[in-house]
């Protein structure tokens, strides 16, 4: 069936079909989900193992160091990396990325279930190890903080669990998660001096409290025809159920209440785990995570109406307020790309209707809108929503879409003009071009296909430009096979040839001068390719000037800060230094009345981190030495002059801390510029070789912000116990860890239900917080067996060490990554280049064993371009055989192929020219112009072999005659795709900015080229030698 002719002798059918299409399309437009950046999957997990007071050395030798090798035990494993710190043992598993989403869960169950396996290896005292693989990943978009002047902590979480009850029930909201929230425990503090006159111990406190706070069945009894349940009495209802607790003292057998020999109280847990303030006010965040496939703007407007309920009904003192919610962030940016677009059809359909005519004009450029509206549809259809990357597809196909429509109206308009009949001319028109165009659109869809098919992060970002390119082009190309020829059989007239008989329009004009320069050209094909290849080679050798940025910084009005202290430094003297930033902001950055441009506000988090607020940010475990602040900015151009005035401040101010501030990482995830990972075995022996590469950092002009993911030396008490004074006293290990676990940190004695809320009640010295160092000889130890309380100075000594606050592995290998960040104006590639001779040289004298390797931005580059290079050859494959497929020619072929480098040219000198950098972007830009620069010289090779082939014209006349029958359409494409990136460029921000140059740019040198240099190859080949006085 011919399509073209069953189009048009149908046409109601054709439009009502299109009218279907249309409103598919516009509703299908409203209901595509909406988002910063296509999302992503992280195929990592951790392995949490708290062991209470083991040193970093101890917890890598019994839990990490066998979890380890549990997870090397799977196959799909990528890296493996651990933190092993006092206490706790992380353990992360890394996925390689061909793993797809819906396997990931069968991984982790394997992994989880070896880990069940090896839990009688490991030692008593722990708590896990728990393997965490929910909500790696989830991104909380609109967070809310919860202030609240003059009320309690126990108040502000009652409502704040009240509006997550409320929010959860929003169609578009997953999860909805409160932070900050203070543990409320149940203390009951004793003295042992007390304890030990009535001939009682904690530890018999302990017992009696466990068994009178039960709950358990009691069974049935049978009454008359019914079975009744028996519900036993004991569990603690209250704290005076606590406090009337009787106890028998062990002496006298009196009995005596709890509360006459302890003090009893409900409080937060101290110290606290965490917390939150916002613009350095008490806070409680309450963070909403979106639904996939959902849309995060409407989202924001749906918890913004709840907002603005809840602020009306609750008390004064109360309110709420957004904080780094990335749902009107994404609306802008939604927005200024929509823009962006119709800016861009505006721009092609101007051009269209200047250079074609208003008639046919007309007829093109209604391709335009069809083909966006069906391709919105498909997207509907097939799940792929609006971010940046889809939107940036549409704008780059925009000029690829009218070139189907240009071609098929130029050919109709030349056999009209040669007496056909506009129906038959229209189908003879379609007939001869309906597989060269499907060629070519496939072609041009197939230059993408690598970033579709990269196992990598970026491979999963970037691979919806595939997807919508196909879509738009595959439309584009149904409806300049239906659509097109049905409109201009009504509307393009012939006349127009009569007319340019005596008007010489600005094509014809053009057209005469590029005649003559390919005359000059074809007589000196081979000077003219060796003025081609000197051009390429002049370019490559300027690529060594373009600084080279794998992806910018997001260009939201967000600014992060992380705050670390030495492990083990207090919470409140964190929360101090947290202060002095909060203090420093408030006068000198906050916007007021007098300053315009700073920071609007602020949210602090202390010991641990918020729920990830954008793609690959994810928290890690409490630490009461950390503090993570998110700090949004009146601008994003006001981004760099707040992160250098924190960076100048902390590092005046705060000489003993690592400040690291900076605006979010692009496209997901963060880091350092560039990491050096060191590797060996000897932990004192790393650290020494790490201070040697950060000295020599700091000499560097381009570096700041460094710091080693090890950190200082840390002090630590050795109870070092003499066992024969123990044994002589009646001690054993176990009383003197019992009694220092007591006396200083407390133990869990239960739980006490208040409602909903299970709270943990814990017994503890009545001093265990106020305990000095010089205090611990005094310590009274309690023998189990004699009753007796020993001062801890009789049977151990205590010895004042140093050790090393963590110990971080990767690959089984202990490693200590240094990290730092480029200073504005230099790039990472600058500081590598600068420093990596000096490590090849002074790693020749480190001992044997320990060896440096690369990562940061160097690695990600390698890894996500190398992912996308690895597929190339099998696009190359797809557009190699297609080719082969329209010519069955090698030749031809070759003469195809061999205009994808010409675009490279254009590519580096404007990026020189723009001063631009080269990176990811810059990379998928060359990509793309590949697919363009292919499609031109397919319809130019094929109007050669028609002229051959069809109307028998000698070779050198076919080339002529055909280069300047495709003039215009190549260059109206060209003009079009050119034009439609302007918009990209002045509007797509310092991420899409190289692409939108480097297709641009490289656009206009590879036509002009590709004009002259595919005539001249295809002479060259099949020896289209020119007729004497030609």
């Amino acid at each position: 069936m011919n399509l073209t002719k069953f189009a048009i002798e149908n046409n109601r059918v054709t439009l009502m079909i299109l009218a279907v299409i249309i409103i598919l399309g516009l509703g299908g437009y409203s209901n595509l989900s909406r988002d910063s950046m296509p999302p992503f999957t992280i195929r990592a997990c951790s392995i949490v193992t708290n062991f209470p007071g083991a040193s970093p050395e101890r917890v890598e030798e019994l839990i990490t160091d066998k979890i380890e090798q549990v997870a090397q035990e799977l196959p799909e494993l990528k890296e493996v990396t651990s933190e092993s710190r006092t206490g706790l043992s992380i353990v992360t598993a890394s996925l390689t990325d061909d793993i797809a989403e819906e396997d990931l869960q069968a991984v982790w169950d394997r992994l989880r279930r070896k880990v069940d396996n090896i839990r009688k290896d490991l030692p008593d005292g722990i708590r896990g190890p728990d393997v965490k693989d929910d909500g790696i990943g989830v991104v909380y978009g609109v967070q809310l903080a919860l202030l609240g002047d003059g009320f309690s902590y126990y108040e502000m979480k009652q409502y704040a669990d009240g509006i997550r009850d409320d929010l959860i029930k929003l169609g578009d909201a997953s999860e909805v998660f409160v932070s900050g929230v203070q543990e409320e425990q149940i203390y009951v503090e004793f003295d042992n001096s007390t304890l030990a006159k009535l001939g009682l111990t904690a530890g018999m406190l302990q017992s009696i409290l466990s068994g009178t706070n039960i709950v358990f069945p009691g069974g049935q009894v049978s009454m008359e025809d019914e079975r009744i349940v028996l519900e036993p009495t004991g569990n603690f209802e209250s704290i005076e159920d606590l406090k009337h607790t009787i106890i028998t003292i062990p002496t006298t057998g009196e009995t005596i209440q709890l509360g006459e020999i302890t003090y009893i109280r409900r409080g937060y847990k101290t110290p606290t785990d965490r917390l939150v303030r916002y613009n350095g006010q008490p806070a409680l965040v309450i963070a909403t995570a979106l639904k996939d496939g959902a849309n995060l703007i409407q989202l924001g407007e749906q918890i913004d109406t709840k907002v603005a309920e809840y602020q009306a009904d609750l008390p004064v003192g109360l309110e709420l307020r957004r904080i780094a919610s990335s749902d009107a962030y994404v609306d802008l940016k939604i927005q200024d790309f929509v823009s962006n677009v119709i800016q861009s059809v505006a721009i092609v359909l101007v051009v269209m209707l200047l250079f074609l005519g208003l008639r046919t004009g007309f007829v093109v450029a209604s391709l335009i809108p069809a083909a966006l509206i069906m391709t919105l549809w498909l997207m509907d259809l097939f799940a792929i929503g609006l971010n940046q990357v889809s939107l940036a597809a549409l704008i780059m196909a925009l000029g690829m879409l009218v070139d189907n429509a240009i071609v098929v109206s130029e050919a109709m308009m030349v056999k009209m003009e040669e007496g056909m009949a506009a129906k038959v001319a229209a189908v003879a028109a379609c007939q001869e071009l309906i597989i060269p165009l499907l060629v070519s659109s496939l072609t041009t869809s197939a230059a993408f296909l690598a970033f579709f098919l990269a196992e990598s992060t970026m491979g999963e970002m970037m691979g919806p430009l595939f997807v919508v390119i196909t879509m738009a082009l595959l439309s584009s190309w149904l409806m300049a096979m239906t659509v097109i020829p049905m409109l201009a059989i009504n509307v393009i007239r012939t006349e127009v040839k009569s007319e340019a008989d005596g008007n010489v329009g600005f094509f014809d004009r053009l057209s005469v001068y590029y005649r003559r320069i390919l005359g000059w050209a074809l007589g000196r094909s081979w000077l003219f390719t060796l003025l081609i290849f000197g051009a390429f080679v002049f370019a490559l050798s300027l690529f060594s000037s373009l600084p080279f940025i794998f992806f910018p910084d997001s260009d939201r009005n967000l600014v992060t800060l992380n705050l670390n202290l030495p492990l083990g430094t207090k919470v409140e003297h964190t929360t101090a230094q947290i202060r002095k930033l909060e203090n420093f902001i408030d006068q000198e950055l906050r916007v007021n009345t007098e300053r315009s441009n700073g920071i609007v506000d602020y949210a602090t988090f202390i010991s641990e981190g918020p729920k990830s607020y954008d793609l690959g940010d994810q928290p890690g475990e409490a630490n009461s030495g950390y503090a993570h602040m998110l700090l949004n900015t009146s601008s994003f151009s006001d981004n760099q002059m707040v992160v250098d005035r924190l960076d100048r401040f902390a590092f005046e101010q705060l000489p003993d801390a690592e400040v690291v501030v900076g605006p979010l990482a692009g496209g997901g995830g963060g880091g350092s510029d560039v990491e050096i990972r060191l590797s060996g075995s000897d932990p004192a022996e790393l650290f020494r070789i790490s201070e040697q590469v950060k000295q020599e950092l700091y000499r560097l002009p381009a570096t700041k912000n460094i710091v080693d993911d090890w950190g200082p030396l840390i002090k630590k008490f050795v109870i070092d116990v003499d066992q024969d004074k123990a044994s002589r006293a009646g001690l054993t290990n176990q009383d003197i860890a019992i009694s220092l676990s007591t006396s200083l940190t407390g133990y869990d004695a239960g739980s006490f239900r208040d409602g909903e809320d299970n709270i943990p009640i814990t017994m503890r010295n009545v001093r265990s917080q106020e305990l000095t160092a010089p205090e611990m000889d005094a310590l009274p130890i309690f023998a189990q067996g004699s009753g007796q309380n020993v001062p801890l100075a009789q049977v151990a000594e205590i010895v004042n060490d140093w050790q090393f606050a963590k110990i971080k592995r990767r690959n089984l290998y202990r490693t200590v990554v240094i990290s730092c960040d480029a200073v504005t104006g230099f790039t990472a590639s600058d500081i590598n280049t600068a420093i990596l001779p000096w490590l090849a040289e002074a790693s020749q004298s480190w001992k044997k064993g320990y060896r440096y390797t690369l990562g940061g931005e160097s690695e990600q580059s390698a890894e996500a371009m190398g992912a996308v290079i690895d597929q190339l050859p099998l696009a190359g494959f797809i557009i190699l055989l297609l080719l082969i497929l329209q010519f069955n020619s090698f030749r031809k072929t070759s003469i195809v192929l061999s205009t994808i480098p010409l675009g490279v040219i254009g590519v580096i000198l404007g990026l020189l020219a723009f001063r631009s950098y080269f990176g990811f972007m810059s990379f998928l830009g060359i990509i793309s112009l590949a697919g363009i620069v292919i499609n031109n010289a397919i319809v130019l090779i094929d109007r050669i072999q028609i002229e051959q082939e069809e109307l028998k014209k000698p070779p050198f006349q076919a080339i002529l005659d055909a280069a300047q029958q495709r003039f215009r359409p190549i260059l109206l494409t060209t003009f079009t795709t050119t034009l439609g990136m302007i918009p990209l460029y002045l509007g797509g921000g310092q991420m899409w900015e190289p692409m939108a140059i480097a297709i641009m740019i490289g656009l206009l040198f590879a036509t002009v080229i590709t004009l002259l240099f595919v005539p001249v190859m295809y002479k060259l080949l099949f020896r289209g030698s020119q007729p004497a006085g030609t």
